[in-house]
């Protein structure tokens, strides 16, 4: 079992599988994007499967597979059948924005994946493509149905809750968890992202979203499951799937926090909201022995800050965070 100074056990690795995104999202990148990772200096499918053996190894046994957008990523179905079948691993997911998902979501439930979550902050056509700069509501749409025919569960959508921009959609979307088995999940916005990328709005919080629905829908609370993290739960009547409320940064959940996070160029982060990282690629091309791996991966555990996220009272060993998201794995 893997745990940290502060007594946290650490069963959780994000692995952001590329920096590059079809989609330019106003709060996550810039319009113009961001100057990619060469090629090469991006891990390679043997390298992260190394360091996910280890890992597992050491008591990590949920995976989640993140980007930039991890479909645009070439035969990603071959990392998720070789991370399928490490022993040890008791949950393989991913996060999507769900442009690319509708002609690969079988090929991935057959290879291993046995849950997604999708990107998705407007029922708008003409909104969602304002928000992403470019994108095609009615493929996502069609991408979430094919993950569901898929036999993957749960589906979940992450509506990222912005005042400015989705504001009075709140409804909207939950009205989908009454007739699709899905769990929508609105997410408090996070100051995260490239340097400038992230204009100024009014903050929506959890709690201003569950006063909306209180308004007009009966909500039943759920017990906390397995793979939801720090999702709060709640059921309308009668409905088929389930609403979960998540806020970073007015009910912060540093205390609980499970996670390990690999960028796409090798640096282990053990904090979402602190750029102190250990450089595993490095050893990776150094033909270093596994014990050394170990030692590196261990290292990062102990130096996770008992606090990161700007709604809680910051560690004083965490270093602001200026990578942006599509870097992270979020």
């Amino acid at each position: 079992m893997l745990m940290d100074s502060h007594h946290r056990v650490i069963d959780y690795l994000r692995v952001a599988v590329t920096d590059r995104c079809n989609l330019r999202c106003l709060y996550c990148m810039p319009e113009e994007g961001i100057q990619p990772l060469p090629h090469g200096e991006i891990l390679s499918y043997e390298e992260i499967l190394r360091v996910a053996r280890v890992a597992v190894g050491l008591g990590i046994s949920k995976v989640r597979l993140t980007g930039g957008e991890p479909l645009v990523r070439r035969d990603l179905e071959s990392l998720v059948r070789a991370l399928a079948g490490l022993e040890g691993i008791r949950d393989l997911s991913m996060t999507t924005n769900g442009v690319l998902l509708k002609d690969r979501a079988r090929d991935l439930r057959q290879a291993g994946l046995k849950r997604i979550n999708v990107s998705l902050d407007s029922l708008d056509p003409q909104r969602y493509r304002a928000i992403t700069r470019g994108g095609e509501l009615e493929r996502v749409w069609e991408g979430i149905l094919a993950a569901l025919e898929a036999g993957m569960h749960p589906v979940k959508i992450n509506v990222v809750a912005m005042e400015e921009h989705n504001g009075d959609e709140i409804l909207s979307f939950a009205r989908l968890s009454i007739g699709w088995p899905l769990e929508v999940r609105f997410i408090e916005r996070m100051p995260l992202g490239a340097q400038g990328c992230c204009p100024p709005g009014k903050f929506l919080s959890a709690q201003a979203i569950l006063d909306r629905l209180k308004e007009v829908y009966p909500l039943e609370p759920l017990a906390a499951k397995t793979g939801n993290g720090p999702a709060q739960l709640y059921r309308i009547s009668n409905g088929l799937g389930t609403i979960g409320i998540i806020a970073p940064m007015t009910q912060h959940f540093c205390h609980s926090c499970n996670r390990l996070r690999l960028t796409p160029e090798g640096k282990l982060r053990a904090c979402l909201f602190s750029d102190q990282e250990v450089d595993l690629k490095g050893l990776l091309r150094s033909s270093a022995s596994e014990q050394a791996l170990r030692e590196k991966i261990q290292e990062a555990i102990s130096r996770k800050p008992s606090r990161g996220s700007p709604g809680a009272q910051a560690d004083l060993r965490v270093k602001k965070c200026v990578r942006p998201m599509s870097r992270i794995g979020g």
